[in-house]
């Protein structure tokens, strides 16, 4: 049975102002799905993954449109992308907007082709893996997290092990609507097949050190030069790869907040990986128990809400500015979302009793900034308030 997505409320919108949508994410996570469900009667659906049909776009694309016309949903774009310019002649002669559906999974690959051939003409959407909203049926309910006095209480609260359970079971359709005995061979296949395939290389052992690696090194701030010497890989190497897995969405690079903005760009970012259950098979938790008493719980509850806040933001088609905060005497910050010149500063804690000691680096911000109401992110039952302007808050109710 289909659930729905939020973001497929936004396609309609995006379709009456530009020329080609374009829907990115990892593959797996539903956008076949999610376009095919959106999509009004008439829309033609056309597969890259049929051997036949991938044959005649990449060596006769005259030919491809003369057979599938628009209105067309292309899927797995990133296979031809000899059909760009194509795209692009066939939209310009086109009245109507919203004409071109397109899906591809690695954005990477993409991109470079999108930018020269279809800009200005084509609108580019993320998706990931289910939100909580999206598992619990309530999509249409979703709306950009932002620190409030009052937040809404739409979700069923769950408890610290029901909540580990989710993290551990990660956000893919497939193996949220499965059985938990189809965990392990989900994600040893994913990784096997999509994502080697993706980073493309032969060499199987230091390829899977180093999936192990910058797994274990979600919630943490990025030092290539130690990825490369736990993975037996050079600098150079290493940095492609994370390249790879950031550009393909199955890792989210947070960077520094600074006031001076040219020095963001000299100081390390942050990496999270966007989908839990995933980082949970590849650093070889095996149930939802000893992810919850391990040592990695912290960083997992962390991984896990940063993930939930971009999906809220991308998911109704809001480009996020996020940062973390960190000064010369290490006062940290984990997150600060920018709005409008306004930073909301935004602790997480794997904690059901929160405490102001928990929240007392954002004084410090308020120094440099102008803050706004600010939240404390964690395991409570209620909603309460930790200081005047700041609040706790249930993950379950952001």
């Amino acid at each position: 049975m289909y659930k729905e997505r939020t973001i497929g409320r936004y396609f309609d919108e995006v379709s009456a102002h530009f020329k080609v949508l374009l829907l990115t994410g990892m593959r797996q996570v539903g956008k076949t799905t999610c376009l095919k469900n959106t999509a009004k009667e008439g829309r033609r659906y056309v597969s890259l993954d049929d051997p036949q049909i991938l044959s005649l776009a990449k060596n006769d694309p005259h030919l491809f449109f003369e057979r599938f016309p628009p209105p067309l949903f292309i899927d797995e774009i990133q296979y031809a992308p000899e059909l760009f310019p194509h795209i692009k002649m066939l939209v310009d002669n086109l009245s109507e907007n919203g004409q071109v559906w397109l899906s591809g999974s690695q954005q990477y690959s993409m991109m470079k082709n999108v930018t020269e051939s279809l800009a200005g003409r084509i609108a580019v959407v993320n998706m990931f893996g289910f939100s909580i909203y999206e598992r619990d049926g309530k999509a249409p309910l979703q709306k950009p997290f932002l620190p409030s006095a009052t937040p809404p209480a739409l979700l069923e609260r769950r408890n610290s092990s029901e909540t580990f359970e989710i993290i551990w079971q990660g956000s893919f359709p497939q193996i949220v609507n499965s059985e938990a005995a189809l965990w392990n061979l989900f994600y040893s296949s994913y990784v096997m097949t999509y994502i080697r395939q993706m980073i493309n290389t032969y060499n199987e052992i230091a390829f899977s050190r180093f999936m192990v690696t910058i797994a274990s090194k979600t919630a943490q701030t990025l030092n290539i030069s130690d990825i490369a010497k736990n993975s037996d890989i050079t600098v150079k190497t290493a940095k492609k790869w994370v390249s790879i897995l950031q550009e393909s969405g199955v890792v989210f690079l947070l960077e520094p907040y600074y006031s001076n903005i040219p020095k963001r760009f000299n100081k390390r970012p942050k990496l999270y990986f966007t989908d839990t259950g995933l980082c949970a098979y590849l650093t070889q938790w095996t149930s939802p128990q000893t992810l919850e008493t391990g040592a990695m719980s912290g960083a997992f509850f962390e991984t896990f809400v940063i993930s939930e806040i971009l999906k809220s933001y991308h998911h109704n088609g809001v480009p996020p500015t996020l940062y973390y905060y960190r000064d010369s005497n290490n006062v940290e910050i984990d997150l600060l979302i920018s709005q409008n010149g306004v930073l909301y500063p935004i602790e997480i804690k794997k904690t059901a009793s929160p405490k102001k000691d928990d929240v007392k680096a954002f004084g410090t911000l308020a120094k440099i900034a102008e803050i706004g109401y600010g939240a404390l992110i964690c395991l409570t039952k209620e909603n309460l308030p930790v200081t005047e302007g700041v609040g706790a808050v249930s993950v379950w109710g952001i």
